[in-house]
């Protein structure tokens, strides 16, 4: 049975959920270092009445490819929450920073907000490199992360919130689903840093015990864009299935060059864990239709909310946008701090996570809950095949909610893996 501290803030998610709003604009361009100075003056300059907290993502670099969107939503959600009267009656006010796609600028950037700014919280980051840059600056500085992407696991930081998938509600069952639906020979294509090879050697060691059979493995720098030897190694290898772990404009080059090497999805599956409909329409439909990816959300999932983020999204940047998984659940994130806030009654850090504990809110992706010993989410696993149209048809799903595993503790051929953790 729930407590009344539990049904209280599920009381509140609905309230803050219900009738979303947002003003309507067509400006879909990245925020410029302009943009994110005047937010950062504006912030500066807030009376008792207002609640600073930090938007840190990729804004200009590799990266901004897929990170630009997430801080679009983040965005959103708080003009959302501030039309309805904001957080414990006070506006929440945005301070906007710019990773660069650099790990050390992200790390700098934490500091200044949490330091110099004094937000509440920070909602940022997309690869791995990016959060263990904050890690340790959050941790000594005990600020609050908001992490919104899928990430390799083996991590757990009483001042991180994870709100995308840990490995067992993404990387672990497509790989499962593969070995049963696409063949056993796989092939391991990541960039070179530290999301792409944990993922890869969680991989290999489950591929171990589930029958299947290491094709080869390769790594390239984030922004490479020359796939030629790759693809050469690709074809002589002969593998059944390429599982692409390439974040940021990577993944335009290798889907490119894999076409223009008359390779297509009717001769090798391709599952990628970091494209979704944001990164389709940068590497466009007639190179990317019939492959495949695994996340938690898509455009196309079907719940009441999920209708009603899309709807409001579009009418605020634009018809030609998308929405996405790492989309999708930073803007989770900002409506589950604001909750949280509101079920402590402050923006006090410790007792706004210890009120997060156990959280539920019915979020566009499906029913979602902070689990109090880890800080991550549990989350519907869903496998969907690119369509023609830039959307996803969903092929597979988990059913309910997973509970997140980031240790693999579940898993006794993982158990080298955390060893120690």
């Amino acid at each position: 049975m729930k407590s009344r501290k539990a049904k209280s803030g599920a009381a509140v998610l609905i309230a803050l959920c219900l009738a979303l709003a947002g003003c309507g604009t067509d400006n879909n361009k990245a925020a410029s270092t302009d943009e994110a100075a005047q937010t950062t003056d504006s912030a500066s300059s807030s009376s008792g009445g207002e609640i600073k907290v930090g938007i840190l993502h990729s804004l200009s670099g590799t990266m901004a490819i897929s990170e630009v969107s997430v801080k679009d939503s983040e965005m959103m959600a708080i003009d959302e929450i501030n039309a309805k009267g904001g957080v414990l009656g006070k506006k929440i006010v945005p301070v906007v920073e710019d990773g660069a796609s650099d790990w050390p600028t992200f790390a700098e950037k934490a500091r200044k907000l949490i330091s110099e700014d004094k937000v509440a919280t920070v909602f940022g980051g997309w690869t791995s490199s990016s959060r263990k840059a904050m890690l340790p600056v959050f941790e000594e500085l005990k600020g609050l992360l908001w992490y919104p992407v899928q990430y390799e696991g083996l991590e757990q930081s009483p001042y991180i919130m994870y709100t995308g998938a840990t490995t067992n509600q993404q990387i672990v069952p497509a790989v499962s689903w593969l070995l049963q639906n696409k063949g056993k020979k796989f092939f391991l294509l990541g960039s070179d840093y530290v999301f792409p090879r944990t993922a890869n050697k969680i991989i290999k060691e489950q591929l171990k015990v589930e029958g299947g059979e290491l094709a080869g493995e390769e790594y390239t720098p984030l922004g490479h864009t020359d796939y030629a030897t790759v693809i050469a190694k690709i074809k002589e290898a002969k593998p059944d299935v390429v599982f692409n772990t390439l974040n940021g404009d990577s993944n335009v080059a290798f889907f490119k060059q894999l076409k223009d090497a008359g390779i297509t999805s009717k001769d090798l599956t391709t599952l990628s864990v970091s494209v979704a409909e944001e990164e389709i329409r940068g590497i466009g439909t007639d190179v990317l239709a019939g492959t495949y990816a695994a996340w938690n959300y898509y455009q196309t999932t079907d719940t009441p909310a999920n209708k009603t983020f899309v709807e409001n999204y579009k009418k605020k940047y634009g018809e030609d946008r998308v929405t996405a998984d790492p989309i999708e659940a930073g803007y989770d994130a900002v409506y589950l701090w604001a909750a949280a806030v509101e079920k402590a009654g402050s923006t006090d850090v410790e007792k706004v996570k210890n009120a997060a504990k156990g959280l539920e809110w019915d979020a566009p992706e499906g029913k979602v809950k902070i689990d109090g010993d880890t800080q991550h989410l549990y989350k519907t696993v869903r496998i969907g095949e690119v369509q023609t149209d830039g959307q996803f048809k969903e092929v597979w799903n988990s059913g309910d909610p997973v509970k997140p595993d980031p240790f693999l503790k579940g898993y006794t051929w993982a158990a080298s893996l955390s060893e120690g953790k």
